[in-house]
């Protein structure tokens, strides 16, 4: 059985960790900020002091962190993975990041013998704690099977799309997605409230139609309450949409609904709001609307 590190320990990678550790690999694990993930030392998870550190003591390293310049900066940067890897290691990258960065860093690693798995994910704090995450995977066929396993330790649906960079894509697509689903409860509850109708009621009745989905389910109660604890940062869903966009200008399509949930989102994090969850949406739409906001 392989030996995995992971470097990147926030609120997903914490739970994705410990949940390949109960899955019986040994796991090393490394943090920017040290001590951020105690109860993974109590399942035998070894805490490194570099990810070069990391990358010695595994078979396959799982990264983990925000954007594109973090996943760059912990696989080539000084003491980075891809400087203490083993010739034949294994790189599994899920964050969520630039398709076309992506690719390169691939290829940089492919250079080195190192394979290279990208595999960002979707399901929320609440997937990675569950291990029901969803993963969209690229990379070569030997390359995905290979990381099956330990993405089997964190999600539930694993699906390979194509090479390197094609995983990120497919999460740019679902980033695209949850934006209008988010953006139409929002604007739904809003407008029940507006109305005068109970809007508690409205979200019952209208799950048991055309319009129940998960957000609806779960996250229509905080915007009626107008409260918005941490599941998904905005933040982090705009940097997301920034990806979704850049791809869309390459490609040529029109994304009207993602672009209008990126300006709203954008207003947020300039309020202050960019660490509540996303479903704060309804905050911006509450203040267009004349309600608390």
């Amino acid at each position: 059985m392989d030996r995995i590190g992971f470097v990147g320990l926030g609120t997903m990678g914490a739970a994705m960790a410990a949940n390949v550790r109960r899955g019986g690999f040994e796991v090393t694990a490394w943090n920017r900020t040290p001590g951020r993930a105690p109860a993974l030392l109590e399942l035998g998870v070894v805490e490194a002091a570099t990810p070069a550190d990391v990358a010695r003591a595994s078979d396959v390293v799982v990264i983990c962190v925000s954007d594109t310049p973090d996943v760059e900066a912990v696989l080539f940067g000084i003491d980075g993975v891809a400087s203490a890897l083993a010739p034949g290691g294994l790189v599994i990258d899920c964050s969520t990041i630039s398709p076309a960065a992506t690719a390169g860093f691939a290829g940089r690693l492919a250079e080195a013998g190192i394979a290279f798995v990208d595999a960002p994910v979707s399901g929320g704090s609440e997937g990675a704690r569950l291990a029901t995450l969803t993963i969209f995977v690229g990379g070569d066929e030997a390359a995905a099977e290979r990381a099956h396993p330990v993405l089997a330790a964190m999600g539930k649906t694993i699906t390979r799309f194509g090479p390197a960079g094609s995983g990120q894509a497919v999460k740019a697509v679902n980033q695209v997605v949850i934006a209008g689903i988010y953006l139409g409860v929002a604007e739904g509850m809003v407008l029940a409230m507006k109305a005068g109708l109970d809007a508690e009621v409205v979200a019952t009745a209208l799950g048991g139609g055309v319009a129940k989905s998960w957000i609806l389910e779960n996250r229509s109660g905080k915007m009626i309450r107008n409260d918005y604890p941490l599941g998904f940062r905005t933040a982090l869903h705009l940097k997301d949409l920034g990806i979704a966009l850049e791809l869309a200008r390459r490609t040529g399509t029109s994304l009207p609904v993602a672009g209008l949930a990126a300006q709203l989102e954008a207003g947020l994090v300039a309020r202050g709001y960019g660490d509540e969850d996303m479903s704060n949406l309804a905050r911006a739409i509450r203040s267009l609307s004349g309600m608390e906001g």
